[in-house]
């Protein structure tokens, strides 16, 4: 029992308990009403899908600022293919296959220039938006194949989205892969030590490789949902998501160093950042100070990662 009180899943399942009770309170219940509730799980579905690539990154030790312009980008070039004529399926192959192209430019740029990752992708960040933004015309293009739309908006039981349960899906299965496969076990070794880990015969360059595309990959796929979901893709795109992403991976106890962490942790991660938005939209607390309030969000989080950091050094 006091190991499960010490863990940071507990802490997080209480700050979780904590904001709910809070703004149930303020709302005077209507936090909790189905409606609410609904719209809070459909709010998951594109962050949980960044933070799957943006939290396997981070644990392996790399960073990725290009997401947010990669998914905007892709889901650009989804709905061009499909104003031509092109099948969905065709459509939505493509736009993943760019994202991963665009992963695999942004680890060449890492492994292979010598490049900082947060500069090497902050660079392909804004080649993304001007690509995405040259393929539209700088407009917003309407999506209305009734598959893609199918995905992006209907629910089952007319409660939970379909896109919801893709999301949970992918992170029940990365969960697993992290926690109980070789190759989980391999990110973790290259996020805490790429020296040991190419002692224990491990290609950490190779580990890069395949995470930066798994994570250009699943910021297309989140780009596709919310042009699914809004039946328009537009030049913002999934930009703003890609940093709730890596804040809900920072807040779930994944440490920006690397080496740590796990997609159940960033699940409750999301959970919260969600619900603290959408609980101050529900008490009517003016945009710009939610803005204020997301930013201090990320700086309570950074500093939980950093003392938890210095804690870790100083016990070895």
């Amino acid at each position: 029992m006091k190991k499960i009180v010490r863990s940071k899943m507990f802490t997080l399942v209480v700050l979780l308990f904590i904001i709910v009770l809070v703004y149930t309170i303020l709302s005077g219940g209507s936090f909790l009403g189905l409606r609410n509730i609904r719209n809070i799980l459909q709010s998951t579905t594109i962050v949980s899908l960044m933070t799957i690539g943006a939290g396997l990154l981070m644990i392996s030790g790399y960073i990725d600022l290009s997401l947010g312009g990669t998914g905007t980008m892709c889901a650009m070039l989804m709905a061009f293919l499909l104003s031509v004529g092109a099948p969905w399926y065709v459509a939505v192959i493509l736009a993943i296959a760019l994202g991963g192209v665009a992963g695999a430019f942004n680890a060449f740029c890492v492994n292979e220039l010598g490049f900082q990752p947060f500069i090497a992708t902050l660079a392909t960040a804004l080649v993304t938006q001007g690509i995405g933004s040259i393929i539209s015309g700088g407009m917003s293009i309407s999506v209305s194949d009734p598959v893609i739309t199918f995905i992006g908006s209907e629910r089952v039981f007319d409660f939970v989205p379909y896109s919801l349960i893709i999301s949970l899906l992918a992170l029940l299965i990365y969960g697993v892969i992290l926690k109980q496969t070789r190759f989980g076990r391999s990110i973790y070794l290259v996020g805490g030590n790429k020296d040991a880990a190419r002692l224990a015969g491990i290609r950490p360059k190779r580990i890069s490789y395949i995470l930066f595309m798994n994570a250009g990959c699943f910021a297309a796929l989140a780009g596709i949902m919310l042009a699914a979901r809004l039946k328009t893709s537009n030049v913002t795109g999934v930009t703003n998501s890609q940093f709730t992403g890596i804040t809900a991976s920072i807040l779930g106890g994944i440490s920006f160093g690397g080496g740590s962490g796990g997609m159940g942790g960033a699940l409750i991660g999301i959970l919260i950042l969600n619900c603290f938005s959408n609980g101050m939209t529900i008490i009517d607390v003016n945009p710009y100070w939610q803005t204020v309030a997301s930013g201090l969000l990320l700086i309570l989080a950074l500093t939980a990662d950093a003392i938890n950091e210095r804690r870790h050094i100083s016990k070895n």
